[in-house]
């Protein structure tokens, strides 16, 4: 489906989490306020804006590390409260960071397999024996790794520790780490930085191939606004912690409040 395809349509698609007025605060310095947000299944959503905006905030109140001082998050149309990182992958909701977090010592194999951690049913027993069922789970996790490392074409680095990778292929081992969960929500925290325009291209690329082909609904922070542009459904642009456009890529870069605020930069 295209890109304008999906534009056309997104009005109609259900709400995955919906955010409403949420207000974050540390101390004095007002990080969000009163931001409502709507995250809709199967699309790609960009939060952008200046730094110190509050993209991060965001990303972070979205996936459960901030709890907010005013307003509630809804997934799923339930009420989400207080819950602990390791209950956020079991709902279905995975991340990259903008500074890689990586097992740098472990193989890129290693750090995928990882990401299914939370998927794995344990049992002690089986797993000292390695018989049965669970010799039956360890080939099932290792087969769904060896899946994401073929979709990301990184075969011929997989057995290679991640801190001898360059910056690029870590991004992309980072990025197989999170699909690993298989998530359905899938948010990636400035997943261009630092890369060259060939690894930006494939990255896109990627992106793109985990909304079309596996219906992965994302959320993104990027500062590359030939990208966001390119890749977004939608484009949510937030200034000193205020949401001040919400659209489509061609809504929001005629927004005068985001040239001037944003875009309107040099």
């Amino acid at each position: 489906m295209s890109v304008d395809a999906k534009n056309n349509s997104s009005t109609k698609l259900e709400v995955l989490m919906d955010i409403k007025d949420i207000s974050l605060s540390f101390g004095g310095l007002k990080a969000l306020q009163d931001v409502n947000l709507k995250i809709k299944k199967g699309e790609i959503l960009a939060i952008i804006g200046p730094n110190g905006a509050g993209k991060s905030s965001m990303l972070n109140v979205i996936s459960g590390i901030y709890i907010p001082q005013k307003g509630v998050v809804e997934w799923k149309g339930k009420l989400r409260k207080k819950i602990a990182p390791h209950d956020i992958a079991r709902m279905g909701i995975a991340r990259t960071f903008q500074n890689i977090a990586l097992f740098r010592g472990m193989s890129a194999l290693e750090n995928i397999l990882t990401g299914r951690n939370i998927l794995m049913k344990r049992n002690l027993f089986l797993e000292t024996l390695y018989l049965g069922m669970g010799r039956k789970q360890e080939e099932e996790h290792r087969q769904k790794a060896e899946e994401i490392i073929d979709f990301l074409e990184i075969q011929s680095i997989r057995k290679t520790p991640v801190a001898r990778l360059p910056y690029g292929l870590q991004k992309r081992v980072e990025l197989g780490r999170a699909l690993a969960l298989e998530p359905e929500l899938l948010l990636l925290d400035e997943p261009m930085a630092g890369m060259n325009v060939e690894e930006k291209e494939d990255m896109c690329r990627f992106i793109l191939d985990v909304n079309e082909q596996f219906g992965t609904t994302i959320v993104l922070i990027e500062h590359d606004m030939g990208v966001v542009m390119d890749i977004s459904d939608r484009v949510a642009v937030l200034d000193y912690g205020i949401k001040i456009a919400d659209g489509t890529p061609d809504e929001v870069r005629s927004e005068q409040k985001v040239i001037d605020a944003y875009l309107g930069a040099g």
